[in-house]
């Protein structure tokens, strides 16, 4: 059980964006503890990652306050998002294709030594060690990471964000285009992301993994929050309702 007692690693309150006179956002409040994955769901446009991406750095909210452990903070680009300890990890996982696990893990923050050359056998131990720690499984060091199956390039994009200290992380759509297998990888990642106390932002389009993966559900509807349930207190229905016709279950506060 999520202890939602303290107070929250993040707080999205009031928040408000507009382009070009339409609302994508209009004053929507969500929060996330440690050790929690809330999925964010609704139709495409309803606004989640537009809300999303004001905590990413990638949009600036018109009104409202992100608090992060309870302090309001300024978010302007992805680099105060970054000095927050939020890291995105997107659909596309902006992995570098020609380069193994280790160079993609560093990119831009390669590791040095004395003399001030790439040490890409302490790049590779490390590598090694955070993918012990999330993946256990995975045994391919060497090759070029476009050689590597959808859930091995999620653990590698996975491992870069928790390397560098990521205590929220957001995730778009981890398990589109992966079968059963890769996803059961990626459940299993993110329960063990859950364990290590990391608050999980969740845009998710699959119901089902919802259900299996999410503490709570905020569904929105044109820019506006319908609710926020907990998800082992309603069905897939109910979810459902709320996305089709942004009603909020009778039980749901």
């Amino acid at each position: 059980m999520v202890d939602r007692t303290g107070t929250p690693l993040v707080e999205l309150r009031d928040i408000s964006i507009s382009f070009g006179g339409i609302k994508a956002v209009d004053h929507v409040t969500v929060d996330l503890y440690p050790g929690e994955v809330v999925g964010l769901l609704g139709h495409n446009g309803a606004g989640k990652s537009t809300l999303i991406k004001c905590l990413s750095g990638a949009y600036k909210a018109d009104a409202g306050q992100i608090l992060i452990n309870g302090q309001e903070v300024e978010i302007n680009n992805p680099r105060d998002a970054r000095a927050q300890n939020i890291e995105t990890i997107y659909q596309t996982l902006a992995l570098a294709d020609n380069l193994d696990a280790a160079s993609n893990l560093f990119l831009g923050r390669e590791l040095v030594n004395s003399l001030g050359f790439v040490d890409e056998a302490k790049m590779e131990a490390e590598t090694r060690k955070i993918m012990g720690r999330l993946n256990p499984n995975f045994r391919k060091f060497g090759v070029p990471v476009s050689a590597l199956s959808g859930g091995q390039r999620q653990s590698v994009a996975i491992a870069r964000a928790v390397y560098f200290n990521a205590k929220i992380l957001i995730m778009d759509e981890p398990t589109a285009a992966l079968g059963p297998h890769e996803t059961q990888m990626v459940s299993e990642l993110i329960q063990e992301l859950k364990a290590q106390g990391l608050g999980i932002f969740l845009i998710e389009h699959d119901i089902h993994n919802v259900m299996k993966l999410c503490d709570r559900a905020s569904v929105m509807k044109n820019g506006q929050l319908v609710g926020t349930v907990n998800v082992d207190e309603v069905t897939d229905e109910d979810i459902l309702g709320m996305i089709i016709l942004g009603k909020k279950p009778a039980l749901a506060a």
